[in-house]
């Protein structure tokens, strides 16, 4: 069976502009991984895969320009918000490159010989090494900073491992010259250029999960996609790591003293962060929890007057457009449910943004409400209005896993009195990341960061944003009374590399 040619589409018109690659045959992939796991050995100086990193990011900037086009192209998410996505991968890039210099990501620990102790102590010297190939799958709505020179891909070479990149069918030229530009970053530092592969095709996809050389996968997607790899990849002869970003509704608790206190400001922010990329964003608030009364009408009416004056925009492709209308119509066909501004199609290929109000009553238990409980992916929220805190929490503890809870408090709940305390412990085990007073839309590149959640946001605790990111892709290993000189240079008694670590229960830095 001949494979598929691979097409560059508009979003804007539906149409195909340019073959850009053929989907992978299995043979094809097999070749791709084994060429990418012979590249091992050059990843393993960690002065070479820093400056790897830094050229890499370096090239992406030298293109920008015809990137950004290209990606504007394929996806028409603008060249404002791409230059700004490149900006940040870039900047993502290098955070890597210093991580792996300072080198403590290594965790690096000796214990040399105590026989006072009980049971005794052995000599023992633990550190991390590299997993092996990683399979990165991309995602849609963010064709540079989760595709292919994404975090996934910037935290697996950081830690030494190679990766083959599954291409997101949306943006198949933006991936293909990107991962050019990493090759070429390589073969500047004497690496194969191998180490960034590359495949296109879902049954590549599917092959690249259960090839006996890849050791551990990243995934941001839909559930449904993610937890098939997820299953694939338990189901295996040797089962490997999968971390998966799959879904997320992000709710958000309005206090009724904030409602009262900001009620415009709140509505407006609202309104800019449920519409921001037309809605394509996976930490979008997806549902809000508003006070009935005034104050809550007060809210309601800030963010009508605000999505009302929002353009119509393109999604990422036709596929996603039908899905959106048909889930926002199944959604306002339910008892009780509102549409104050109808979200749906704008155009011939465009989407209105738009939002759904419903009483917290009817979301408080099982029925077919459930729907609005699920991720809707578009410019879409669903408001619920709740008559006291009962049905807060009856709402809040039906909900699954998110990658981020959102509460606005007013002036003195911020402060430390009324409820502020107990609904931060309620949002907590909901979310990987709890905000108070924002918006959860825009995830920092940061040390502290973490961008994951309870499943189904992610089928790990691990974070895909943030240094921490590059602990997926490492194991720890012990010697147990090794020689001096046998010992990898992280692990001898005088410290060659200058590594942070723990030395005889003491840390040095």
């Amino acid at each position: 069976m001949a494979a598929a040619p691979v097409w560059s589409v508009d979003p804007r018109t539906g149409k195909q502009r340019e073959q850009v690659a053929v989907e992978a045959t299995a043979q094809e992939v097999d070749s791709v991984v084994r060429a990418a796991h012979a590249t091992r050995e050059a990843l393993a100086d960690r002065a070479v895969r820093a400056a790897f990193l830094r050229t890499a990011a370096d090239r992406l900037e030298g293109a920008r320009d015809h990137l950004v086009e290209v990606a504007d192209a394929e996806t028409a998410l603008g060249p404002v918000r791409l230059t700004g996505e490149l900006a940040r991968t870039c900047y993502q890039l290098r955070a890597f490159a210093g991580i792996v210099e300072e080198g403590a990501f290594l965790d690096v620990v000796i214990n040399h010989p105590d026989d006072t102790a009980t049971p005794p102590v052995p000599d023992l010297r633990r550190y991390k090494v590299p997993l092996g190939v990683v399979a990165v799958y991309s995602a849609s709505n963010f064709p540079f900073a989760f595709s292919v020179a994404g975090g996934d891909t910037a935290s697996a070479l950081g830690a030494g491992c190679p990766v083959v990149v599954k291409a997101h069918p949306d943006h198949p030229a933006l991936s293909e010259l990107v991962a050019k530009v990493l090759r070429d970053a390589a073969a500047e530092h004497g690496i194969d250029k191998a180490v960034v592969g590359l495949v296109h095709g879902f049954e590549a996809g599917v092959e690249l999960i259960k090839h006996p050389l890849v050791a551990a996968a990243g995934f941001t997607g839909s559930i449904r996609g993610g937890r098939a790899l997820f299953d694939a990849a338990a189901a295996r002869p040797v089962p490997i790591p999968f971390h998966g970003e799959l879904g997320s509704l992000n709710p958000v608790v309005v206090t009724e003293e904030a409602a009262a206190e900001r009620a415009e400001a709140i509505g407006t922010g609202l309104a800019g962060s449920m519409t921001l990329g037309v809605g394509q964003f996976c930490v979008k608030p997806g549902l809000v929890l508003v006070p009935s009364g005034a104050a809550g009408d007060g809210l309601v009416k800030s963010l009508t007057d605000a999505v009302s004056d929002t353009d119509a925009g393109v999604l990422l492709d036709h596929r996603m457009r039908d899905n959106f209308i048909a889930g926002v119509a199944e959604r306002a066909e339910l008892p009780e449910v509102q549409t104050p501004v109808t979200p749906g199609a704008g155009g011939e290929h465009t989407v209105s943004a738009g939002f759904l109000t419903v009483p917290a009553a009817r979301l408080a238990a099982e029925g077919e409400h459930d729907l609005l409980l699920e991720e809707c992916f578009g410019p879409v929220t669903v408001v619920a209005r709740y008559e006291d805190e009962g049905e807060v929490k009856a709402v809040l503890s039906r909900l699954p896993g998110n990658l981020t809870a959102t509460v606005q408090l007013s002036e003195r709940e911020a402060a430390g009195e009324g409820r502020g305390t107990e609904i931060l412990a309620e949002l907590t085990p909901l979310a990987g990341r709890v905000l108070v007073n924002g918006w959860p839309t825009g995830v920092a590149v940061a040390p502290a960061q973490h961008h994951g959640g309870p499943y189904p946001a992610t089928t790990s605790t691990s974070t895909s944003v943030g240094g921490t990111a590059i602990e997926r892709w490492l194991r720890p290993v012990v010697y147990q009374n090794a020689p001096e000189a046998l010992l990898p240079p992280e692990l001898r008694d005088d410290n060659p590399l200058g590594l942070p670590r723990r030395f005889n229960n003491t840390l040095e830095r």
